[in-house]
């Protein structure tokens, strides 16, 4: 008889599936033990990036490189006159791993070099799978690794306490700069940190780390796994950005990308060694249809131990905190969930789900809290796959959070779809709140994906072509004054109502206005509109600058008066007013959504006691018309054998009130 597991518990829908959840566990432990040998843990075997690749010795250099379909391999670059001669030739060494040794004086640092991989029908030229460091010639655009040996980096500051709630500052150090050009990870410490800091976010979510031959890809069609990417910087700059953040009491995490790679052959690991299918499943199976790229097959050992190789690399090379792991959905079904509606348990558990690939997020989950007991990790994951966000040993997949994604789905249609006067605050409720019981999520109104060329961001999409010659405090317009007020009600609702944590994309918190297209052919290789227009939000005559305050004064409170730490409980949700109100953690949320009513004396049930406004979305500071007392004590009265406060609730305006002191 099976014995009902924690995750059943929570979920009782899943009892049918119990069986199905328990082969889960087993092929992970199974999995582990195939990996280790039954001799060790998983960070003492995910070691392939202190193994493969080239590394300095005692008296020389060592490379080596799996490659079992390749017939001959030979190193080649500066060190030869970029030819192909027998000295700098591998040998085999057996289980399809090549090595050759040289000497000292054969490799200088900053040295280019080129692998070229012959196989029984072709021959061509290879950048290292295992290889630490890429950049690309500026005139042939060419990219090759490179020769980096430099002392280890001097970290001063320890590692943050991991957050109870991540308030997430996602962030792409390359488009950082408000100058038209791609940012440094030295730009981005010294700019970039001190107003994420001054925002009170406590987590730096980093994008586009891992190398990418195509800068507009955002950073999802990785090439080079283990490379940070030239574009930014040294690995070193990355580091000293990491130890910054660390020093102001910021945890980073690495936006991962696990899910797929780049197609290419010359830069990435596609068809590596001549074949389809050393790391990436064969024939079409191993092609995304929609992404353009290679699946990963992680049934193989070879592709579970480079991934998690990987993870053990940047947790304890550069000292992240976690990762958001990208693409999850894409993984855990061999569809990739494209154009699927999950709305039964028997989609999480048939032949369309890729069992190799959840053990693989699961030792991956176990790995990385082998190396940090408190590390962070993050599932992109839309579906809704039960135990994605529950703990390992407990039968889940060991996710710490999932990516809300539907909440940032709900606010876009109903900006799309709905009148003002439509919008219902039961519904707003529901949709900030439902989640699978076991779990936690981060929440979000937008992140990068509404900014991209082709969409729309939150405010852009509220304010449209006005954002250009109406912004300004001394211009009064119905239109703009509208998205201010929405953009930050829609904020703070999706914040103080999050189950877990908070995300927010880079300048999304002050409206930064328009899209985000990366330099192409397109737009003549421009970065006009890959960029952050900082000068908007330092700009007091702009109302850019008071959703800035707004947005930091908002994150403030939540963390002031531990906000997060207690499960909402609803106070007032009243769908013809458009009111809706909830306690948490001793704090009083309201929000009156209505598009043309204020309310006098607008009564709010809750516990007996004195209240003052804390956080005001109406207050001038935030571009708001002042029509609150903010300085005032309100104090509960009896009513109906209840205690009641009551409200001067303006269209359009939040509250947050704590007790008074």
């Amino acid at each position: 008889m099976l014995r009902k597991s924690p995750l059943v518990k929570k979920d009782p829908w899943l009892k049918p599936y119990q069986e199905a959840l328990q082969k889960r566990q087993e092929r992970a432990v199974l999995r582990e033990l195939q990996l280790t040998d039954g001799k060790s843990d998983l960070s003492e075997i995910a070691n392939g990036h202190l193994y493969y690749g080239l590394h300095k010795t005692e008296t020389g250099w060592v490379f080596r490189e799996k490659a079992p379909n390749a017939t001959a391999i030979y190193l080649y670059g500066d060190f030869s006159k970029w030819k192909i001669l027998p000295e700098f030739a591998l040998k085999p060494i057996g289980n399809g791993d090549w090595e050759i040794e040289l000497p000292d004086f054969v490799l200088k640092n900053e040295m280019l070099y080129k692998l070229w991989m012959v196989w029984p029908f072709g021959a061509d030229e290879r950048i290292p799978a295992y290889t630490q460091r890429v950049v690309q010639d500026d005139s042939t655009k060419v990219f090759c690794a490179q020769v980096w040996e430099t002392e280890p980096y001097d970290w001063k500051s320890p590692q943050p306490q991991k957050p109870s709630h991540p308030l997430i500052y996602e962030a792409h150090i390359g488009m950082s700069s408000q100058e038209a050009k791609i940012s440094s990870y030295h730009e981005f410490q010294e700019t970039v940190l001190p107003r994420i800091k001054a925002l009170g976010y406590n987590t730096i979510q980093l994008m586009a780390i891992q190398e990418h031959p195509y800068y507009g890809s955002f950073g999802y069609q990785v090439s080079n796994f283990f490379a940070p990417s030239f574009r930014f910087g040294t690995p070193e700059e990355l580091m000293a950005l990491i130890d910054t953040a660390h020093g102001m009491g910021i945890s980073v995490i690495l936006d991962i990308i696990h899910s797929h790679a780049v197609k290419n052959e010359k830069e990435g690991i596609g068809c590596f060694d001549g074949s389809d299918h050393l790391y990436t499943h064969h024939g079409e199976k191993g092609h995304h249809k929609v992404w353009d790229s290679r699946c990963f097959d992680y049934g193989k050992p070879e592709t579970v131990h480079f991934l998690l190789s990987n993870l053990k690399y940047w947790l304890e090379k550069f000292h992240f905190d976690g990762f958001r792991f990208d693409g999850v959905t894409s993984m855990c079904y061999f569809d990739h969930g494209l154009g699927v509606d999950f709305l039964e348990y028997a989609q999480y558990f048939n032949e369309n789900v890729d069992e190799d690939a959840i053990t693989y997020l699961t030792l991956a989950n176990k790995l990385a809290r082998e190396i940090r007991p408190d590390v962070m990790t993050i599932a992109e994951d839309v579906s809704g796959m039960p135990g994605m966000a529950f703990p390992v040993e407990q039968g889940g997949i060991g996710f710490d959070y999932r990516m809300s994604m539907g909440i940032a789905d709900y606010w876009v249609k109903t900006l799309k779809t709905k009148s003002d006067d439509d919008w219902n605050v039961g519904e707003i409720y529901f949709k900030m709140t439902d989640k699978r019981p076991e779990e936690q999520t981060i929440s979000y109104a937008e992140c990068h994906d509404q900014a991209l060329v082709g969409d729309k961001t939150m405010i852009f999409r509220m304010i449209d072509r006005k954002m250009y010659d109406s912004m300004s405090v001394l211009t009064p317009d119905m239109t703009v004054d509208r998205g201010v007020a929405l953009h930050k009600l829609i904020r703070l609702v999706t914040l103080t109502l999050c189950s877990g944590g908070y995300l927010n994309f880079m300048g999304n918190e002050f409206g930064h206005p328009e899209w985000i297209d990366f330099p192409r052919e397109g737009n003549g290789w421009s970065c006009h509109h890959a960029r952050r227009q900082w000068n908007l939000a330092d700009d007091n005559m702009l109302k850019y600058s008071g959703l800035n305050r707004f947005d930091r004064d908002m994150v403030h409170c939540v963390t002031r008066y531990g906000l997060l730490d207690t499960l909402p409980k609803v106070l007032c949700e009243n769908d013809g007013d458009k009111v809706l109100a909830f306690e948490r953690n001793g704090c009083i949320v309201v929000f009156n959504f209505h598009p043309t009513k204020s309310f006098s004396d607008y009564t709010i049930y809750c516990k007996p006691g004195d209240y003052q406004i804390v956080l005001s979305s109406d207050d001038p500071e935030y571009c708001g018309f002042g029509n609150v007392d903010t300085t005032m004590t309100y104090h509960t009265s009896p009513y109906q054998g209840k205690s009641r406060l009551l409200l001067y609730l303006p269209s359009r305006t939040a509250l947050v009130l704590a007790t008074a002191n």
